[in-house]
């Protein structure tokens, strides 16, 4: 569903006006199940995608249990089934994912947390992106979309935990679309505790990316689970 189609739509008897649904690709995973979690708690509809059907309804199962709105189907059937989708797959199988949803993925809002990352005994460190950043590599790979970058910095098992009530940190969102991007911050102040910034246009992406390391090593350092705070704004 295109942007403009998102601001205009008229919304279903007995939803709200600002509701959409929301696939997340590779939502078996820590991050993409916590990213649905905090979504299905805010009243969107939320669709798990994987590569296999079965293991992303069993992990929605877990949440529909506990009365949130959430299904799962397999990745391309998540795609075609939501207006805006998540995009949180390791790095090594973005480009192949995406380029294979191409189809399932036009006209909608693709929102990229991926973060590429290597590790070492050192820890963790940036890798080269041909493309600049994964949010870029997302957006020459799917032309018809319209790509926004967000969620990098938001910790896993802080989303998971039903103990905490509030994510204490701000999100960056990046984007060459304003509708986009407004969005986007919408999706992410409905999530208690959060804020949306806006980040700047998509080719400053890299280093919204890049700095995932930086956290990781503070996180090790300090036993925490840090996040960003942006003053004066």
């Amino acid at each position: 569903m295109s942007v403009d189609r998102l601001a205009n739509q008229d919304p279903p008897a007995g939803a709200r006006a600002d509701q959409v649904a929301i696939g997340v690709l590779g939502g078996t995973g820590p991050q993409g199940l916590g990213l649905a979690r905090r979504l299905a708690l805010a009243g969107h509809q939320v669709i798990l995608g994987s590569r296999a059907a079965e293991r992303a309804a069993e992990a929605a199962s877990g949440l529909a249990d506990a009365g949130l709105p959430v299904r799962g189907k397999d990745n391309a059937g998540a795609a075609s089934a939501a207006d805006v989708v998540i995009v949180a797959v390791p790095y090594d199988g973005h480009e192949s994912l995406l380029a294979g949803l191409r189809g399932e993925l036009a006209g909608k809002i693709v929102v990229d947390c991926v973060n590429p990352l290597g590790f070492d005994k050192q820890g963790a460190f940036a890798l080269p992106v041909p493309a600049g950043s994964a949010a870029q590599e997302a957006a020459a790979t799917l032309p018809d979309s319209t790509v926004v970058a967000a969620f990098h910095h938001v910790s896993a098992v802080l989303l998971s935990d039903p103990a905490v009530d509030e994510v204490d940190t701000d999100v960056l969102v990046l984007g060459d679309d304003r509708a986009a991007t407004d969005l986007v911050q919408g999706l992410v102040d409905e999530i208690p505790g959060m804020r949306g910034i806006y980040g700047g246009r998509l080719r400053n992406a890299h280093q919204v990316e890049a700095f995932t390391a930086n956290l990781i090593s503070m996180n090790r350092r300090y036993r925490a689970h840090a996040g960003l705070r942006i003053t004066d704004v």
